[in-house]
């Protein structure tokens, strides 16, 4: 046994090596043998032969170029490289239990980082709200936001910069049956007359988009699903509208209504937050009331994901809740 013990500690004489290759079940050997005092009884806690111990370490001495054991008296002792050694895996051990721990989170959906992408008002009005749940309620899951629309949406969730995309319905937009995506629907997001209050139709409970013909238009300075949505609502309609003013902001629109330079559609999401003392807004009347659909898509098979069902209950939560307060804003009036 000495001689074995002697070959150990004069092989591992040697350079320290600067590329470090740990072997952690060589650690947890040397950590035994720390605490058990002799290889044979360390052999026999880890149900190993005394042969097979005295192995393990001398690779592990060999793999990091110090020695590890040295000789005293009929048994041995550890070195100082071999304390110092085993404080570093002391560390290494706990971080590995907090990756076995994150990683069982990462499993039950709550610990995690969600990446979305979400046109203006579907950032305010559905998933900051949907954020504040989750921080709530899983505060292990992250989420990072990005305001973009459609179709640049879908090229990013496609390439795998996004986990979830939230976006409108669209002519041009993926159709309910594509195999790439799996989608969930959210909300349908009535659109509403914007006017002046000095407009003579203010006072009415709703307002016939025809009467409005003769108008000038504020509409969306970008093609996009939300100006399609609003043009799509005025050909049904039955005219063309004379168009003043094209802006990408719902507050900009709302600033020109209330300077009387037009009238303008916006969605009820984007009122919430903007509604100005010099504007009304009104729903159209008639039983057909236009509105854009909003749904949230994760890559085909991603719902399966922990943390993205988590993500997409707490939307859905959100878009139920507004639904709701939709439905009994409209009974009020």
């Amino acid at each position: 046994m000495t001689r074995s013990i002697m070959s150990i500690y004069n092989n591992s004489m040697k350079s320290f090596r600067q590329n470090l290759t740990v072997d952690l079940r060589r650690l947890r050997v040397l950590r035994e043998l720390q605490v058990r005092a002799t290889i044979m009884a360390t052999a026999k806690a880890l149900h190993l032969t005394p042969s097979a111990i005295s192995q393990q370490i001398a690779a592990l001495s060999r793999d990091l170029g110090v020695p590890l054991l040295a000789p005293h008296g009929r048994g041995v002792r550890l070195t100082p490289q071999a304390t110092v050694l085993l404080e570093h895996a002391a560390l290494v051990d706990a971080q590995l239990e907090r990756a076995r721990a994150d990683l069982a989170a990462m499993e039950q959906g709550s610990l995690g980082l969600c990446r979305i992408g979400a046109f203006a008002t579907a950032v305010s009005g559905l998933t900051v709200p949907a954020v504040i749940r989750l921080r709530q309620r899983t505060p292990g899951i992250r989420v990072s936001i990005e305001e973009i629309e459609a179709p640049e949406c879908f090229t990013q969730l496609d390439r795998g910069d996004l986990e979830l995309v939230i976006t409108v319905d669209y002519r041009t937009g993926p159709h309910r049956s594509d195999v790439r995506y799996h989608r969930q629907d959210l909300l349908d997001d009535p659109l509403l007359v914007a006017v002046t209050q000095r407009h003579p139709l203010a006072r009415r409970s709703s307002i016939d988009l025809r009467a409005l013909a003769d108008d000038c238009w504020i509409v969306g300075a970008m093609h996009g699903p939300c100006l399609e949505a609003g043009a799509a609502a005025l050909a049904a309609a039955g005219f063309n509208p004379a168009i003043a003013h094209r802006v990408n902001d719902w507050s900009a629109l709302l600033r020109l209504v209330e300077a009387g330079c037009g009238v303008g559609l916006i969605p009820q999401l984007a009122v919430d937050a903007r509604v100005l003392r010099g504007v009304v807004v009104r729903p159209p009347a008639g039983e057909s009331r236009p509105s854009r659909h909003i749904y949230a898509a994760v890559r085909a098979g991603a719902e399966r994901s922990p943390l993205i069902a988590a993500v997409l209950s707490a939307l859905g939560t959100v878009a139920r809740e507004r639904t709701i307060e939709a439905s009994q804003r409209g009974a009020r009036r």
